[in-house]
């Protein structure tokens, strides 16, 4: 039979019917399970003879579980429990035409074991490293053939999670990579080709987001709570920040960041010194029973209370009262805010800056309402009466008697600051004054009127109907009436709060756009395609979107504008916009809106 390495061609029937993995933690275990139920011989090897055990268990249950809910019959269980041996030697490698290394992320383990392998396995078996950080180029140089030995990088927990990373560096023979990619597809994966850099495509873009939340939250800016709801309710994310490094692990993530930093230099990719105080204190995430929060044992997802967890009584400070409410402008954010709070009892003023424009989106709220009638969310009724709730009006001068008045105007701080100038003086006294900004300083605002203890920031997220989540931004002048008040709101408005400081991006878009920045540089520098760099984080992120889809669908004149704001609050060179963002903004290519931005779209 030709080996991989010697006939490039090989693509229709994959060259592999025995695979050895070495290394039975939960992620080689993983592959085994994958790889058994292929119909693969799999041979594994662990130095741990309570590892290998506690592979064959694990596969015994979840074969076991498969069984019961009718997904493989009893005999196919057996063929593939009677597939799996385990094994303490790597000279069980011998006659495996694939080998997949998921050793502990160190350079020198790994290099061992591929040292020991050049000297076990025939010279057309293809070494395949599961290494997410360390270069592969540096070990296959290391090793006898340099030409057979590959980056596999799965995905925890790998049955269940569809991306592959094939990882080939200047020296990996073109069939040992197709040879892969081919049993990839065969196993039910989707292969992505990368080249060889640390983190590759999705933990290259991943590690980088996870530090700076470590950074938010060790700077104090808001609490691992906040953080972590505020990613999975803005952005969709399955999990937060804070969560996913314990999950990943403390030390495993420094480890990363540690490599991508040796190579790119980018201060964004300098490990947060959190990082490294708790790996060095043993708090390295679940596996420890502690992280950044704590958990009930050893290996358990089970959060406990900690002394870092917030008290449910809240600040003890009595709110404001509000009966009404005044929102300012017309398009989509004003008009969803507008119907969240009809929705929930309050009367309110829609005012833009005429009585067509405020009539234009109270029709728009109620296209709003009756798609929410035809799809059974509501009756008839209440839509009617939540319409009714709404007066718009031309003139601002309606907000005489609101109690909050709240604008969602254009994203530009002289706009707002007039805007606010205008609330201060038709606006009762006490009445709290709200931006939905999300980029700009809220400060600003209030210092355009002659009451900034009343002036606060209320980010929601678009479509504001649907989302959940508001950031609430207090400046240094806020009053705690004030912020107790908007908290209270959002509580009964059905919103999930979050507590930010002034400061750009706040949560959400401080943690989103640098990510989104990063993306594009990988394209721009020809790491990786659009299609390639979404796929890898919808699969092994569990992104909703991926990042250029994502880009297209916000605007990627918006994109630019925050990336701006982020770059001169922050002054640091890696939150620079990437040129191939401000070029295609230069040439009106502002993604779904304009029918094309980094893909094109058929015109409406």
């Amino acid at each position: 039979m030709a080996t991989p390495l010697s006939d490039p061609s090989l693509s229709s029937v994959s060259p592999f019917r025995t695979v050895a993995v070495v290394g039975l933690g939960t992620m080689g275990t993983g592959i085994a399970e994958i790889l058994a139920r292929a119909g693969r011989e799999v041979v594994g090897i662990d130095i741990s003879e309570a590892a290998a055990a506690q592979a064959v268990g694990a596969l015994e249950s979840s074969t076991a579980r498969a069984v019961r809910r009718g997904r493989i019959t009893e005999q196919e269980r057996d063929d593939t429990l009677a597939r799996f041996r385990t094994f303490t030697d790597l000279r069980a490698a011998a006659d495996a035409d694939l080998v997949i290394e998921v050793a502990p992320e160190s350079y020198e383990i790994k290099h061992q074991i591929f040292r020991e392998l050049d000297g076990v396995v025939r010279p057309g078996t293809i070494l395949a490293t599961g290494t997410n950080a360390l270069s592969v180029t540096r070990l296959a140089a290391d090793s006898a053939h340099p030409e057979r030995v590959l980056g596999l990088h799965f995905f925890n927990p790998a049955p269940a999670m569809k991306l592959v990373e094939v990882v080939s560096s200047v020296l990996t023979a073109p069939g040992a990579v197709a040879a892969v990619t081919d049993l990839a597809l065969e196993l039910g994966k989707e292969p992505v080709a990368v080249g060889d850099r640390p983190g590759f495509v999705a933990d290259g873009l991943l590690f980088g987001y996870l530090n700076q939340a470590a950074a938010m939250y060790e700077a104090k800016y808001a609490s691992r709570e906040d953080i972590d709801a505020a990613m999975r309710l803005g952005c969709g994310l399955p999990m937060g920040p804070l969560a996913l490094l314990d999950l990943i692990g403390v030390d495993t993530a420094r480890t990363v960041l540690e490599a991508m930093y040796a190579e790119s230099h980018d201060r964004l990719h300098a490990p947060a010194p959190i990082l490294k105080q708790l790996s060095q204190a043993g708090l390295t995430g679940r596996k420890s029973g502690r992280g950044f929060y704590t958990y009930d044992a050893p290996g358990s997802a089970t959060v406990v209370p900690d002394a870092l967890t917030p008290s449910e009584a809240g600040s003890g400070v009595a709110g404001r009262t509000v009966r009404s409410v005044g929102v300012a402008g017309s398009g989509t954010m004003a008009s969803g805010i507008a119907e969240v709070f009809a929705k929930a009892g309050y009367d309110v003023v829609l005012a833009a800056r005429t009585e067509e424009k405020a009539e234009t989106a109270k029709a728009r709220i109620g296209k709003s309402l009756s798609r929410s009638v035809d799809k059974g969310r509501m009756t008839a009724d209440a839509a009617a009466a939540t319409l009714a709730r709404i007066t718009p009006a031309g003139s601002y001068e309606a907000f005489a008697d609101v109690d909050l008045a709240l604008e969602a105007v254009a994203e530009d701080l002289e706009i707002k600051q007039q805007l606010f100038a205008v609330f201060d003086k038709v606006c009762k006294p006490g009445a709290i004054l709200a931006t939905t900004t999300s980029s700009l300083p809220v400060v600003a605002c209030a210092r355009a009127t002659s009451r900034p203890q009343d002036v606060i920031g209320m980010h929601f997220f678009n479509p504001a109907p649907a989302m959940k989540l508001v950031e609430v931004v207090r400046t240094v002048l806020t009053a705690d009436d004030v912020h107790a008040t908007v908290r209270e709101l959002c509580a009964k408005v059905r919103k999930h709060p979050v507590d930010c400081g002034d400061r750009a991006g706040f949560i959400v878009n401080a943690l989103l756009f640098p990510y989104l920045n990063n993306a594009i540089k990988m394209v721009q520098e020809h790491y990786a395609t659009l299609d390639d760099i979404d796929a890898a984080m919808k699969l092994g992120g569990g992104y909703p979107m991926g990042p250029f889809e994502l880009l297209d669908v916000v605007g990627l004149d918006v994109s630019l504008a925050i990336e701006k704001v982020l770059h001169r609050e922050f002054r640091d060179p890696g939150l620079a916009p990437a040129p191939l963002l401000e070029h295609l903004v230069a040439a009106g290519c502002l993604g779904r809106k304009t029918g094309r931005g980094f893909r094109e779209y058929a015109r409406r």
